[in-house]
């Protein structure tokens, strides 16, 4: 047996029988040769990690624009913490947990500059519109390694295009056909949301957005007057209440859910859609804007031939801008609008 065919043997005595196994991938979109050593969950991970787009996370905004400071999250930290998050329920519940990072470490590759505002202005620009879930599906497909993609296996695709939720939509109890076909994969959802809802708290915190008083203190005491207290209670739910269903689902109490759910809400109304950050929204949908027309004018100069060939130039376009870091997309929209002052020299 090589290493690899003696970890997938131990996955399979370890593992609970709910969770998915190395052994047993559906496959991935190409057939290729088997690690010697690596598992291929545990190579999807790798992949995923030594790609340019996760690299570019580091410089693109969670939710406060090209942030400054050293303390405010970024697309990167986000994605860490999700990740660390949703290995541990999946360590508690015996699930697989390198796939269960795949999926985290992936999840949000297909972001835009600017974070959501971004996203709502490409939406509008592309024909057909836009989703950041199925740009991260894109990357790892097509877009990474010049155009041959990450070759990654089923299941950590599969969890990659069914972990958004949206602004209203809930993380868990969705209709079979919506939810992702692994319960790692289901995890994401509840992950992502606990990971964002708790750290965007700290952040508006920091920016004088928020103070620690204006929080709902009904929501405050169900989950917790820290960020470490909410995350615990919101994990401690999660398994608890998936265990009692047998792993046939991740699943959260009423109680528990509906308070989560309640403070998304209010982060909605004051911190994500308030005066100051629709303010940045305007300026974000402007410089991206501008670029989209400005690119399209030059394409050869910025896009790329084949996808422009093969479809279209709104999509040539859309990879180009959705890939941007924020920091990228001010510096260029300075270079093609801001006039550079003539120098003569005597």
């Amino acid at each position: 047996m090589t290493i690899r065919e003696q970890l997938e043997a131990r996955e399979r005595e370890i593992l609970a029988p709910q969770a998915a196994k190395s052994g047993d991938s559906k496959g991935r979109l190409r057939p290729e040769r088997e690690d010697d050593v690596r598992p291929a969950f545990q190579r999807d991970r790798d992949r995923i990690i030594h790609c340019k787009a996760f690299r570019r996370l580091k410089h693109k905004t969670q939710v406060f624009f090209a942030p400054t400071g050293d303390h405010y999250r970024t697309r990167l930290t986000h994605t860490l913490e999700v990740s660390q998050i949703a290995r541990t329920i999946a360590k508690v519940l015996r699930l697989h947990e390198e796939l269960t990072e795949a999926i985290a470490l992936g999840h949000d590759l297909g972001h835009t500059p600017f974070g959501h505002a971004g996203e709502r202005v490409i939406d509008r620009l592309m024909p057909g519109g836009f989703n950041h879930y199925e740009q991260s599906l894109r990357i790892v497909d097509l877009l990474e390694n010049d155009g041959k993609g990450l070759n990654l296996s089923w299941e950590v695709r599969d969890g990659i295009a069914k972990h958004s939720k949206g602004k209203s939509g809930a993380p868990v109890g969705m209709a079979p056909h919506l939810r992702s076909s692994t319960v790692e994969g289901q995890i994401m959802r509840v992950a992502d949301l606990i990971a964002y809802v708790n750290h965007d708290i700290d952040d508006a915190v920091r920016a004088d957005i928020l103070k620690p008083e204006d929080l709902p203190q009904e929501l405050i005491a169900v989950l917790g007057g820290s960020s470490s207290a909410r995350i615990s209670t919101l994990v401690r739910d999660v398994v608890t209440e998936t265990l009692a269903a047998d792993l046939s689902e991740i699943r959260m109490s009423d109680r528990i859910l509906e308070a989560l759910l309640q403070l998304r809400s209010f982060l909605f109304d004051a911190v994500y859609e308030n005066q100051i950050a629709t303010a940045e929204f305007g300026k974000a949908s402007s410089i991206l804007s501008g670029l989209w027309e400005k690119v399209q004018e030059q394409p050869q100069d910025f896009l790329d031939a084949k996808t422009i060939e093969d479809e279209g130039l709104d999509a040539a376009t859309r990879d180009f801008i959705a890939g941007m870091t924020d920091r990228y997309a001010v510096r260029l929209f300075e270079q093609l609008y801001i006039p550079k002052p003539w120098a003569v020299v005597d």
